[in-house]
Formats: C-alpha cells, sequence, structure tokens
C-alpha cells in the first residue's frame, strides 16, 4: 500500500472513482537529492510550483523556512489550469506571466514563464513528455544540471530539502524532522495527511453524499484533537519546536477559512471557532519566509476559478480580511 502519509492506497481506485470517491493519483519520480547522479549542490536544483496547490505549498514552505530562496531558484504556474479552448486542451497546468487574473483584473506577479529546462516550455506536461512521462502535476524538483525531474512526490520533496538543507545552501537552522521527535511527527503527518490534506479533497471533490460525510466528518474530528493537542498551551504540534508535522498542517488550515470552508464544503466551523489552532496558525504565519510563502488571491483563483461558473468569492471581510488576519492571534476567543 506504501506510506499512508505519502501517497494514498490505490486499491479499486478506478472502481472508487466511478462510484463518486476522488482519489489522488502517485507520483512517478522518485529519485532523491543524495542518490548516485543527483548531489546536493547550490544552485543546482529548481522547482515548478503552483502557489494555490497546497502540496506545491508544503515544498514553498519547507524552501523559505530553510533557508533555500536564494540557492534553490523556482517557477510559478497561474493558478488556473488551461480550458478546453486551448490548443493543446483542457486540466494543463501553464506558465503565463501575462494572464489577468479574473479575481484582480490584472496579471499576477508572483507568476513566471518556465525558466529552468532551456526550452520555455508554456506547460508543464511538457516538462514531463521530454523524459517520456505522460503525468501533469506540480510540484516538481527539477535538476537543471542533467535537465531531469528529480522527482514530484511533495512529501519525499520537503524530507529530502530538510535532510541537505545546508549542504544546498540553506542556513541551517531548521531540524524538520529531528531524530529524537520523529515517532510522534511520523504519526502526526499520517493522520494529518489522512484526515486533513487529502481529506479536504475527499470531501470536496467527492460525488457521492457518503464518502462526502465520511471525509467531513474525520477532517473535523482531528481538528478538534489538535486543538486538544495545542491546550496545554506547547506552541508547536510536538512541542518547542518546528517540525514537519506544522509544515505539512499548515498548507491545508491557512485555506480553510477563506478558501475551504466553501469551496470543500468544509462549513462545519472554521478555525477561528478553535483557539489554540487559531494561534497555532498565527504563530506559524509569523516564523521568518511563511507569509512569503504562497498567496491567498493565488488560492482564490484557482479554486473558485475553475469552479461551475468561474466566479471567485470576495470574502471573509468579518472580523477581519485574510490573510491580514493571520497577524491578530487574539481574533481566537476562548470559550
Amino acid at each position: 500500500m506504501g506510506d499512508r502519509s505519502t501517497q494514498e492506497d490505490q486499491t479499486g481506485a478506478t472502481t472508487r472513482r466511478a462510484q463518486g470517491e476522488f482519489v489522488r493519483g502517485v507520483s512517478g519520480f522518485r529519485h532523491a537529492i543524495g542518490d548516485p547522479g543527483f548531489p546536493p549542490e547550490p544552485g543546482r536544483y529548481h522547482l515548478f510550483v503552483a502557489l494555490n496547490c497546497p502540496w506545491c505549498h508544503r515544498v514553498t514552505l519547507a524552501r523559505n523556512v530553510l533557508g533555500l530562496q536564494d540557492s534553490i531558484t523556482m517557477d510559478v504556474a497561474f493558478p488556473n489550469r488551461t480550458d478546453k479552448n486551448d490548443p493543446d486542451g483542457p486540466n494543463n497546468w501553464q506558465f503565463a506571466p501575462d494572464k489577468v487574473a479574473s479575481l484582480t483584473g490584472s496579471t499576477l506577479p508572483e507568476c513566471t514563464g518556465e525558466t529552468a529546462t532551456g526550452q520555455g516550455f508554456r506547460l508543464v506536461k511538457q516538462i514531463y513528455e521530454a523524459e517520456g512521462a505522460t503525468e501533469r502535476s506540480v510540484p516538481i524538483l527539477y535538476d537543471k544540471q542533467q535537465q531531469r525531474i528529480v522527482n514530484n512526490e511533495s512529501a519525499e520533496i520537503i524530507r529530502m530539502l530538510g535532510e541537505h538543507a545546508q549542504a544546498l545552501g540553506g542556513d541551517g537552522g531548521v531540524d524538520l524532522y529531528p531524530v529524537d521527535a520523529r515517532p510522534e511527527v511520523d504519526v502526526l503527518n499520517e493522520q494529518i495527511y489522512v484526515s486533513i490534506n487529502n481529506g479536504a479533497y475527499k470531501a470536496g471533490f467527492s460525488s457521492d453524499q457518503t464518502v462526502y460525510a465520511s471525509a467531513y466528518a474525520a477532517y473535523f474530528h482531528t481538528l478538534d484533537e489538535l486543538e486538544h493537542r495545542l491546550s496545554d498551551g506547547r506552541p508547536y504540534l510536538t512541542g518547542d519546536r518546528f517540525t514537519e508535522a506544522d509544515l505539512r498542517l499548515f498548507p491545508t488550515l491557512y485555506r480553510h477559512d477563506p478558501v475551504y470552508y466553501l469551496r470543500m464544503k468544509l462549513n462545519g466551523a472554521k478555525i477561528l471557532d478553535y483557539p489554540h489552532l487559531w494561534r497555532w496558525l498565527c504563530r506559524v504565519h509569523a516564523l521568518p519566509g511563511v507569509a512569503d510563502s504562497c498567496s491567498l488571491v493565488h488560492c482564490r483563483q484557482g479554486y473558485f476559478g475553475r469552479s461551475w461558473n468561474g466566479v471567485v468569492p470576495l470574502g471573509p471581510e468579518k472580523p477581519m480580511p485574510y490573510p491580514q488576519a493571520y497577524d491578530h492571534p487574539e481574533l481566537a476567543l476562548d470559550a
């Protein structure tokens, strides 16, 4: 079955999809920095990401908190994929820095062209096609020297960035997977992936009411458990240190109030209704590099821009617009 905190069980996937369940596919490129041919060197590696994608957000978070912004280059896709009118068909991530976002009426300054392959590809799928693959997903960790994809599984990318951070040119100040905390981090990673990270997609993109209801219940049950875990005053999930477990939880909770509450039909409560989780969210958001690792404009545009009519909700505005709200831990009041 594989590590459930890395990938989803594929047993009966075709049948499950036909019955309305969202089943995430398996990433096909699984090399690692440190393998023969992929030495940890500053300036060698590149990331292809979309800022609205929570799996990419894990990777941009790791890049920033590990101080790798200057030594690992990065291209950012437009948050909406191609539509049926595109000459290459729909559902392709695209590098389109000149494309106008419907939410803002302007281009998005974070978006870039494709700069790593030397080919100036327009579509992410072309990066895969150059290696004979048919995948289309982001994130991609790419070796600019060999012109090869290293890995496209976000959980493995953040692990290898953490393991080789100093050799890659990072500041060495954060250990995302400390030896003494690994058993606890592993348990949390499993719980967070199944019920929160992937669970949000199970709820939002499954077309079967029973599957949705099960995912919804697991999501909020896990939020309750994590709220209780933080109720003893610990700043992070395992105690005093920010670890991989915190990093993997953050992208989903960052999106919950302004996006997932509506788009993923997770309207049981907002994170603002969980005072300990809210203060944790604000605490992580305040860490160096974290606020710059994502964009709620990209998230809103990406999730709602591909919904049935393409109109992007403008709120929430109360008690404060997001992401400004994440600078205000005091907004969450204890019951």
